[in-house]
């Protein structure tokens, strides 16, 4: 542990100049005007894979945007760590709720703010990193692969192609991945399980064009106004999912997986101080744990219509839409789930609108095994670098691909993140602590030293 305190000592500042310098670019998945950043983005990844030790780097190009790949083999008899991580990034807007420009990393109370600077740039840089420094001193004790793509945050479309396609380049025996959170640095956690994701857009058509709201008002439908009362049928008055079928395959959790899951430290009072809400909302019967990691969840991301520039404009809109995502439990999947809402919303359609309903993307739910060799490495790798035992959590989000590499590579999952849930990711003011960038760097060369000799 102690050349490896030293090596991160010693190169501090570059490693967070390099850092920023990843956070600087633009990389933008979901907006085509970001594509050159995005394509400048997968350029550096492979030149810093390069300058770390990496064999073979390429950027292996999709239908959509590239996959940096690179290596390194030390022995084919020693097992071998995949590593994933994704180098786009969530838009940025609302631009004007940034206290500083997104691409522009700035260090305030020890915290990087950037887009990506924990979702997932931070997080996978620390891998690049953290696998130099085992080259720089020569203590890297297995093979490592890296897959860094760049369409995590649009669906990972073109990923499962690239994954069926290079089976042997990416054969290895587990895949390692950092873009979860822990419950703090204080009480270091690893999360065993992801949710899945059912994501679609709605949309809902009334007139054939914009209508003088005082001439037509009252005698036309508002397809804002029906599409506003079609999604408060969505709950009921206990915050449960009112789609038929929705839970028939949800496994309730047993009495000790609730108790074990709710042992973790959690103070309710600095978790609403933290979101300035005077009250939490959720599925009745159900704990914050519970309904933010094991129970699933239909919620609004977005929802327009009309007109919404300065000033005022009295219109009785064509059209309304809303973007709506779903997230999954063991036993549910994204195109059932995404074919019950589909039935569902259009069967509550009133017949003075038209209903569209657009499956955008989707993702399995996932559970990590407790007792692999993987696992007990990174329980080794934590208690060591924090100085306690990691605390078993379920996460919340979704990452599609885990159920993609145990379907078509038969790989296992570690999620080793050093994210924490006050983060940001997805918001303004992203942000992620330097201690745990370099905290990250430090724990995950105590994986690979004790998934190599776990697995002798």
């Amino acid at each position: 542990m102690q050349h490896i305190k030293q090596y991160v000592e010693q190169n501090k500042q570059r490693l967070l100049d390099e850092l920023f310098d990843l956070l600087r670019l633009a990389s933008v998945s979901a907006d085509p005007k970001y594509k050159p950043e995005v394509l400048k983005t997968a350029d550096y990844v492979a030149a810093k894979l390069r300058d770390a030790g990496a064999d073979n780097v390429e950027i292996c190009q999709t239908a959509g945007y590239p996959i940096v790949y690179g290596e390194k083999i030390i022995d084919a008899s020693k097992p071998t760590v995949l590593v994933y991580g994704h180098y786009d990034v969530q838009p940025p807007d609302p631009l004007e709720l940034w206290k500083t420009p997104p691409f522009e990393p700035t260090v305030r109370d020890g915290k990087i703010y950037a887009r990506g600077a924990c979702d997932d740039k931070g997080q996978f840089y620390m891998h690049v990193k953290a696998f130099e420094l085992m080259m720089q001193t020569g203590t890297l004790p297995c093979n490592i692969k890296f897959m860094i793509e760049g369409e995590e945050e649009v669906g990972s479309s073109n990923l499962s192609i690239f994954v069926k396609a290079n089976k042997e380049k990416l054969k290895a025996d587990v895949v390692l991945i950092s873009d979860t959170s822990m419950i703090s640095m204080e009480h270091p956690s690893l999360e065993t399980g992801l949710r899945g994701l059912s994501y679609l857009e709605v949309e809902v058509t009334g007139p054939n064009r914009d209508l003088h709201s005082g001439v037509y008002g009252g005698a036309v439908a508002n397809p804002i106004t029906i599409l506003a009362q079609m999604i408060a049928t969505l709950h009921d008055e206990n915050n449960h999912i009112t789609i038929p079928g929705f839970y028939n395959n949800v496994v309730p959790l047993s009495e000790a997986e609730r108790n074990a899951l709710n042992s973790a430290p959690y103070n309710e009072a600095e978790y609403k101080k933290d979101l300035d809400v005077a009250e939490l909302w959720g599925e009745k019967g159900y704990s914050t744990f519970e309904r933010t990691g094991t129970r699933p969840t239909l919620e609004l991301n977005g929802i327009w219509g009309g007109y919404i520039g300065e000033g005022a404009k009295t219109v009785l809109p064509s059209k309304a839409n809303a973007k709506i995502s779903m997230r999954l439990v063991p036993n549910q999947t994204s195109d059932a789930i995404t074919k019950l809402f589909t039935d569902h919303f259009l069967s509550i359609a009133p017949p003075y609108v038209k209903v569209k309903v657009t499956p955008h993307h989707g993702g399995e739910p996932a559970v990590t095994p407790t007792d692999s060799v993987a696992y007990r490495a990174a329980q080794k790798a934590i208690a060591e670098s924090f100085g306690k035992e990691p605390i078993p959590t379920r996460g919340g989000g979704s990452i599609p691909i885990v159920a993609l590499f145990e379907a078509e590579l038969g790989l296992k999952t570690v999620l080793m993140g050093f994210g924490l849930d006050s983060d940001a990711l997805h918001s303004p003011n992203e942000k992620y602590d330097i201690y745990n960038y370099y905290k990250g760097i430090e724990t995950i060369p105590l994986f690979h030293k004790y998934f190599a000799e776990l697995s002798n």
